[in-house]
């Protein structure tokens, strides 16, 4: 057992822990009400008086809880609005910038577009400086999940009169958005049709200059920031020794790294996890394995991310001997696998139709204290429901809501569709129940799936309280984004069509 060394610090008087635990566990209380009060109220009148008469007191940090709370529970977005609007009315109170932008991202996911515009409106002419780089690319976001390229753009155009510098950190914002929501190359056509109202730097060449599908591309790219006077950094090397990689040009890459070394840039992590990817891609694990000895030569030592890729290789030759010898060995640098690692043989037993060996991989997790992530969870959910296994299924059901591990949502879809399967009407409906306790909305086809067993049981009135706990979350307003915006048919567009 370790002994903490002693120091005053240490010395903490116990009657001053208690308030403090206290006082955790009234916040969270309040959050609670706060939350129950948006989601039960039918209308803004009766959303006043309850909070009203809550006798909660509405802070700032009260607020955020709140909204992080409607966030990720998908309460009713019309009333979140009204509480946000309540609270910002009150004399001499300011919202935070994450208030807002959770508040926006509510609206957005729900294509509540017009009301997106007007809080941003309000906001500027109350307090410009709650709009950041980080409000845009919240916005932008939500519009270019649903709406088209050009509608994204115009979007980003309109933020011109809300922000108090609409500079490059802007731009590279709306780049940075298209290249996780719609495509490299929708970011790239709208690069070049944009950046003569910009001065593009290093960031900007460092976000477009990731995932090129081919060399040729990119070598152009990178010529075209050396021509603008942009000087390359190691994520900008990296991103080209990447793309070499990937294209299983192999030696391109290993030049690349004898520039960086003349240019006394030295090749990180990230650099040589690339090189370790693209030997196995060219198939060779072996040699991919020398990399991480090669690296400790240079003062660059591997991590989990580096080990992953090397252990990738040898579960894609299904050489699980080797991959497993690369697990001890990150143990024994003191590296711990997380869920990536695992991932990787969970997927060679998925595809193998290996249950056992599944079961007792999560199971040494659990004991390992390393929490499966929802890929983990899904590879084993759709494993057990093939098997038909339902006290597994079950198994990690509970443990995913005793830990707060996956997503329950996509896990639950499966589960029910098991449950249901097997006629396991009370098992169902008990996951049902822990779902919507832990804030989670069920999906409306398990909703569904389960309603039909519980109406051929008999068994209206619990169907009824099922309903009704339904009802907690709400209908979402849903707005095609047609009616909020230009309309067009989304999809890429070239470069021209942004002028």
């Amino acid at each position: 057992m370790l002994l903490r060394r002693w120091s005053p610090s240490n010395l903490i008087p116990p009657s001053t822990l208690i308030p403090q635990r206290l006082l955790s566990s009234n916040r969270n209380d309040d959050v609670h009400k706060v939350f129950s009060i948006i989601s039960s109220s039918a209308t803004a009148e009766e959303l006043e008086e309850s909070l009203k008469s809550s006798g909660v007191f509405l802070s700032n940090e009260l607020i955020d809880q709140v909204l992080k709370r409607v966030r990720f529970s998908h309460a009713n977005p019309s009333q979140t609005l009204e509480f946000f609007r309540y609270t910002g009315r009150r004399k001499g109170f300011y919202h935070t910038a994450f208030s807002l932008d959770t508040m926006l991202y509510v609206l957005g996911r729900s294509r509540m577009f017009s009301h997106v515009w007007d809080l941003l409106s309000e906001a500027r002419r109350k307090d410009q400086s709650l709009i950041t780089t980080r409000t845009l690319m919240v916005v932008l976001g939500r519009v270019a999940k649903v709406c088209s390229v050009r509608q994204t753009v115009d979007s980003f155009r309109r933020f011109r009169k809300l922000v108090s510098e609409f500079d490059t950190n802007c731009f590279n914002a709306l780049l940075r958005t298209l290249c996780q929501e719609k495509s490299m190359t929708d970011a790239r056509n709208v690069y070049h049709c944009l950046k003569h109202g910009f001065r593009p730097n290093l960031q900007t060449f460092n976000i477009l200059l990731s995932g090129w599908k081919t060399p040729e591309d990119a070598e152009g790219f990178f010529m075209e920031m050396r021509d603008m006077g942009v000087t390359p950094d190691v994520v900008t090397y990296n991103s080209l020794v990447d793309v070499y990689c990937k294209g299983r040009e192999i030696e391109k890459a290993y030049k690349v790294l004898d520039e960086m070394r003349d240019r006394d840039l030295k090749p990180d992590v990230i650099t040589y996890t690339c090189i370790i990817g693209g030997l196995g891609l060219i198939g060779q694990p072996d040699k991919a394995r020398g990399v991480l000895k090669e690296m400790k030569e240079y003062g660059c030592y591997p991590d989990v991310a580096a080990y992953n890729a090397a252990i990738r290789n040898f579960c894609i030759a299904k050489r699980l001997g080797d991959a497993y010898g690369l697990v001890d060995e990150m143990v024994i640098k003191g590296l711990s696998p997380n869920a990536t690692t695992y991932n990787l043989f969970f997927r060679v037993f998925y595809w193998s139709n290996d249950l056992q060996s599944s079961w007792s991989l999560y199971e040494r997790m659990m004991v390992e204290g390393c929490l499966p992530n929802t890929q983990s969870c899904m590879f084993l959910i759709r494993l057990f429901r093939r098997h038909e296994k339902v006290e597994m299924a079950l198994r990690l059901w509970g443990d995913m809501v005793g830990k707060g591990f996956g997503s329950y949502t996509l896990v639950s879809d499966v589960l029910f569709d098991l449950l249901c399967d097997m006629g396991k009407l009370g098992e169902a409906e008990k996951c049902f129940l822990e779902m919507i306790e832990k804030g989670q909305k069920p999906s409306n086809v398990s909703f569904r799936r389960i309603k039909v067993l519980m109406e051929l049981a008999n068994r209206h009135e619990a169907l009824q309280s099922l309903t009704q706990k339904m009802a907690v979350f709400g209908r979402p307003l849903q707005v095609h984004p047609s009616t909020e915006s230009p309309t067009e048919t989304p999809g890429s567009l070239s470069a021209h069509s942004y002028n």
